[in-house]
């Protein structure tokens, strides 16, 4: 087996819980679906979707103030679709797109022939989104909604599936438990459908954050290649100053891509200055990786503009989401039975998770009400901001 192939065996060594864990559940929804029939009965998605969506569509225009997209579709996908779609959710440019999309493809297809040949292709676009594939899909179990291009998806695999396995566990008398994780299955969608409403309302942080991630990749494509075309001798002086794992002369590849994941300034700089980075205008290096990478510390300072603006743009959606759920579903009892059936948790607990986005949010919300949303959209808060709303909403009044 070459090396390439090593490494394809070794991608889906890390997937390999989430690929068991997708089995189990497609096995275990088979045997609940037998039990249950005859019994008791779950709606299907599709048809609670069509019940709740122009409802939640008019709570989020009231709440937020802002007008949701007339033209937003909705889709259901299976997993397949959903880790095809997890590549469309990967922002690479133009000359990254089709190597991205066939990447995710073959995850999907569990097609390790078609890595080891896509790794060939184009090592340094492998090295770079080869961890998307890891980070998007091993979180498919646990994430219900997507929302991409005027398109909100609703993950079928799991919430057409979770209702019938939760209540299975449960366990006998069926029809006096349905009512609670029916009820429980009806506020997972309820929220689902607001989260990904919100979010297609997010027009312009939606733009300013997909530029930025695409930039981020960019930059990290340049240091992959930078790292690719070492010479064997910097590549062994460096991995060992580093500190990193030995590899043996015979697996090249696997020694360049160990260096890549160390320096990629993701990993490299989060990991020796902390999150602070993210509200850094300035940073340095070793000296002595410095000189076995001249281009390096550019790369670095480059790095730092586009990955502050991602950073601040998806914290802003998520908390904005996070903010306008708490508050439109405190008092809805589906979604009540949502978090203590499907979530193990109450509202309670729920309302008091720390989230910067989420605090940020409440924090302008209190001096500016309803016009928060508008503006956050508009002007977009930066990293600091995040960290000091007051700054924000300073910048505001000027």
């Amino acid at each position: 087996m070459g090396e390439f192939e090593e490494f394809a065996e070794a991608l889906f060594g890390q997937l390999s819980v989430e690929i068991n864990e997708e089995k189990e559940i497609a096995e275990l929804a088979i045997k609940a679906k037998e039990d249950l029939s005859g019994k008791v009965q779950f709606k299907d998605l599709e048809d609670i979707t069509k019940e709740v969506f122009p409802a939640y569509k008019e709570k989020i225009e009231e709440f937020l103030g802002i007008k949701v997209p007339d033209n937003i579709q909705v889709e259901f996908p299976e997993l397949d679709d959903l880790k095809k779609l997890k590549g469309d959710k990967v922002f690479a440019d133009k000359e990254s797109r089709e190597f991205v999309n066939e990447l995710f493809g073959a995850v999907a297809k569990e097609d390790l022939k078609k890595i080891a040949e896509l790794m060939q292709q184009n090592t340094a676009k492998y090295l770079v989104y080869s961890t998307y594939a890891i980070q998007y899909i091993s979180k498919i179990t646990t994430t219900y909604g997507d929302y991409l291009n005027s398109v909100i998806y609703l993950n079928k695999f799991i919430l057409s599936r979770y209702p019938q396995i939760i209540l299975h566990k449960q366990g006998e008398p069926y029809e006096s438990r349905f009512e609670n994780v029916n009820s429980g299955y009806l506020g997972a969608v309820k929220m689902t459908v607001l989260e990904e409403l919100i979010h297609s309302a997010q027009e312009n942080l939606q733009q300013v954050n997909m530029n930025a991630a695409m930039q981020v990749n960019k930059i990290n494509e340049e240091l992959a290649s930078i790292i690719l075309s070492l010479d064997t001798e910097t590549t062994n002086t460096l991995s060992e100053y580093c500190q990193l794992q030995a590899v043996p002369d015979d697996f090249p590849f696997a020694k360049k891509a160990n260096l890549f994941f160390f320096l990629n300034p993701d990993h490299f700089l989060i990991e020796q200055i902390g999150p602070d980075v993210m509200t850094f205008t300035h940073v340095e290096i070793d000296p002595k990786i410095g000189e076995a990478i001249p281009e390096l510390l550019d790369i670095y300072k480059r790095w730092l503009v586009p990955i502050q603006q991602h950073h601040a743009a998806f914290t802003a959606m998520e908390g904005m989401a996070g903010f306008a759920i708490e508050n439109i579903l405190k008092d809805d009892q589906d979604f009540q039975n949502y978090l203590t059936t499907f979530m193990g948790t109450d509202f309670s607990s729920y309302q008091v998770r720390k989230s910067m986005g989420k605090d940020f949010t409440k924090a302008v919300y209190e001096k500016l009400g309803k016009d928060t949303f508008k503006k956050m959209i508009g002007i977009p808060p930066n990293t600091r901001e995040l960290k000091d709303p007051q700054l924000y909403i300073n910048k505001l009044s000027q």
